[in-house]
């Protein structure tokens, strides 16, 4: 690995959580009423939350798979 690729994580993090603090401010700025935003965010964190699910088990699948195929074990 090079080192770089450390810091292209970092910046895609950052830009990520970037990304969700802007939405979120945005979202809780709007002219919605209080009800209808917390239920709207509840709807999105509910959907990432299964989508960071569904990502984690196929990595997990992922390197299952590559440590089953390793040579020399």
């Amino acid at each position: 690995m090079s080192s770089n690729d450390g810091g292209s994580a970092t910046v895609l993090l950052a830009f990520l959580a970037g990304a969700i603090a802007g939405a979120a401010a945005a979202l809780l700025l709007a002219p919605a009423a209080g009800e209808e935003t917390r239920e709207f965010l509840g709807d999105r964190v509910r959907e990432g939350r299964s989508k960071a699910k569904d990502i984690f088990e196929r990595a997990r699948e992922e390197f299952e798979r590559a440590v089953e195929t390793e040579p020399g074990t």
